[in-house]
């Protein structure tokens, strides 16, 4: 092994300015040894045994099998002078061979009373490497966040963009058929009155706010009538035509009337033009609900992530977090065969907070809410708004199995998950927590089987 010496302990920045003399004393209190490739320094779950300096090799801090970071020579890890952390959150596995000297933490009290550089030195370091360590987690829980919802929205974003697309083939397709209209409507000669009143018919048809809803059966029963009003009049395409008639509310009095004012030998151009109109009408009003829904997603996504905006906190209302989280979660919401209720009290005022981390708090317990029913034939998630004494106060319920008691008080804590190996880091609630404390509120939970509830109170001043 190699010679561990108070100049090489110097050489690590953390420790350049410590006394040689506590160096030493660090060195012979120490343990030093060998662990060899698949062996850990420490494990989830297990009780920390003191301050650990890797003299060479590389280790893989990891949790649940997820790389978090890499521990090479001359990095510092393990016991916190101060720190109440007891067990190990993670796993510390060698790569490769790797010698390792650990100060056992049954010395901590000694080092404390009687080293006081050495002390300040390793509190100084491992309060960074804490914060550093946070940081990052915090930045895996947003892209893992970020990952769950990008799948969702590609395929929201795909369905509508996929009938802009289609819609404006057909509708190409479409006008090239045109010309053949054009020539039989210019050949036709009708008065300038029976001329006004076919094509204010046919427009006010065109802006009538609803379409009526059939069933199969009462929609197949106007066709045929269509078909056999537009048969015996000798209008070509009746087929074409009464499906379409149909979709936009047209019966057999509505085709007396424009007929009233067509001359026989033109009934059946007329009708095809009309029906070229009110097919034109439908594939642009189809590209522009399509275009709507694309501009709404863009929308909510911008107002989620907060794009353009400072991250000062602001005056905000919750519900609009709240329904561009659920926007974005639409398509997982579908899937799962879930039913979404939301009871919200629009007379709340708003709250001055920072938007895009509250949507990260709405995103984690309404996700978590979702995976927890998975499997159900059919969940139901209600989300209630309502005032809270200075508060305003939101509450996120699902009909899942339910939390077991020997895990509910531990939900908030750093690392614990019940979720499988690459669904979840175990952060996604203790980031809640502490954007709520973040904000001066509080989040609560209660569970029992088929009612799961957390509790999210946000000053509204805070």
């Amino acid at each position: 092994m190699q010679e561990v010496t108070t100049a090489w302990l110097q050489s690590i920045e953390a420790l350049k300015d410590v006394p040689a003399d506590q160096l030493q004393w660090m060195i012979s209190q120490s343990r030093h040894y060998l662990l060899q490739p698949g062996d850990f320094l420490f494990r989830a779950g297990e009780p920390i045994t003191g301050t650990h300096i890797v003299i060479s090799g590389k280790l893989r801090i990891h949790q649940r099998q997820e790389e978090i970071i890499r521990f090479e020579a001359k990095t510092i890890s393990g016991y916190l002078p101060f720190s109440r952390g007891k067990v190990a959150p993670v796993f510390g596995e060698a790569m490769e061979a790797c010698q390792i000297m650990t100060f056992p933490i049954e010395k901590a009290r000694e080092l404390i009373s009687t080293h006081y550089e050495l002390t300040q030195a390793l509190v100084h370091f491992m309060t960074t490497r804490v914060r550093e360590f946070t940081s990052l987690q915090l930045q895996n829980e947003k892209m893992l966040a970020l990952g769950k919802l990008s799948a969702g929205l590609a395929h929201e974003l795909n369905n509508p963009a996929a009938a802009v697309v289609r819609g404006a083939v057909t509708l190409k397709k479409h006008l090239q058929m045109e010309p053949e209209t054009f020539k039989k409507i210019v050949s036709i000669r009708m008065n300038e009155a029976d001329v006004d009143i076919v094509s204010n018919r046919m427009f006010e048809v065109l802006r009538q706010p609803e379409k009526p809803k059939l069933s199969l059966m009462e929609r197949s029963a106007k066709e045929d009538e269509l078909v056999e009003w537009l048969d015996e009049h000798a209008v070509e395409n009746a087929m074409e035509l009464a499906e379409n008639f149909v979709e936009f509310g047209f019966n057999t009095g509505d085709l007396d009337a424009f007929k009233a004012h067509i001359p026989a030998p033109y009934i059946s151009p007329i009708f095809n033009w009309i029906n070229a109109n009110l097919v034109t009408e439908k594939m642009v009003t189809d590209i522009e609900e399509a275009s709507n829904r694309i501009a709404t997603l863009v929308k909510s996504v911008k107002t989620f992530t907060h794009m353009d905006q400072g991250h000062a906190k602001q005056l905000t209302d919750i519900h609009t977090g709240i329904e561009n989280t659920l926007a974005m979660l639409q398509h997982k919401l579908r899937k799962g065969n879930i039913t979404v209720t939301l009871h919200a009290d629009h007379s709340l005022p708003q709250i001055k907070a920072l938007v895009g981390e509250l949507n990260q708090v709405w995103t984690n317990l309404i996700d978590n809410a979702v995976d927890a029913m998975e499997g159900m034939p059919q969940g139901e998630l209600e989300i209630r708004t309502e005032p809270d004494n200075t508060c305003v106060k939101v509450t996120i319920t699902d009909n899942g199995p339910g939390i077991p008691p020997e895990n509910i008080n531990r939900v908030f804590e750093p690392f614990f998950t019940t979720k499988e190996i690459g669904k979840g880091t175990g952060l996604g609630l203790d980031i809640v927590n502490q954007i709520i404390r973040q904000h001066h509120g509080n989040v609560k939970v209660q569970s029992q089987p088929g009612r799961t509830q957390f509790f999210v109170s946000l000053p509204i001043n805070g």
